[in-house]
């Protein structure tokens, strides 16, 4: 009998940004949305299943989207109640998600806007495929 294999390949064509930060997610968004200009809003969580027979688990998500260059802006929160995001970073209490290309000196605009935030104590860029867990960033 012959075997067939299903090999998927996860769209990890993104920007990811960790940020540590002791803040609740709206008052980071809101910090973010006044310092650097951006427009984050609430939408529907982020919902992975780490077990097939357990519910998901659920973590805030915020969107800002630019026209100029149809750039996609995500934050999400690395923790709940229930556990962690990615789970090998579990220092990071947030990640940013930017979809689309951005440029070497817009990202260093956003890193070092972030990083000069007070409440901010790291922000840096990390690469996806690096991860462990990466498949649960996807979208």
């Amino acid at each position: 009998m012959n075997k067939t294999y299903l090999k998927l390949s996860l769209d990890l064509d993104f920007v990811l940004i960790a940020i540590t930060a002791s803040l609740k997610d709206y008052t980071l968004c809101h910090k973010i949305n006044t310092s650097l200009n951006f427009g984050f809003e609430k939408i529907e969580d982020h919902e992975v299943y780490f077990n097939i027979d357990e519910a998901p688990l659920s973590f805030s998500k915020y969107y800002f989207f630019v026209e100029q260059g149809e750039i996609e802006y995500y934050i999400i929160s690395n923790r709940n109640a229930e556990g962690f995001l990615i789970p090998e970073m579990n220092k990071v209490d947030f990640f940013m998600i930017i979809h689309q290309y951005i440029d070497r000196e817009d990202l260093n605009f956003i890193i070092s806007g972030l990083n000069k935030l007070p409440d901010i104590q790291v922000a840096a860029q990390i690469n996806p495929l690096k991860l462990k867990s990466k498949e649960n960033l996807v979208m």
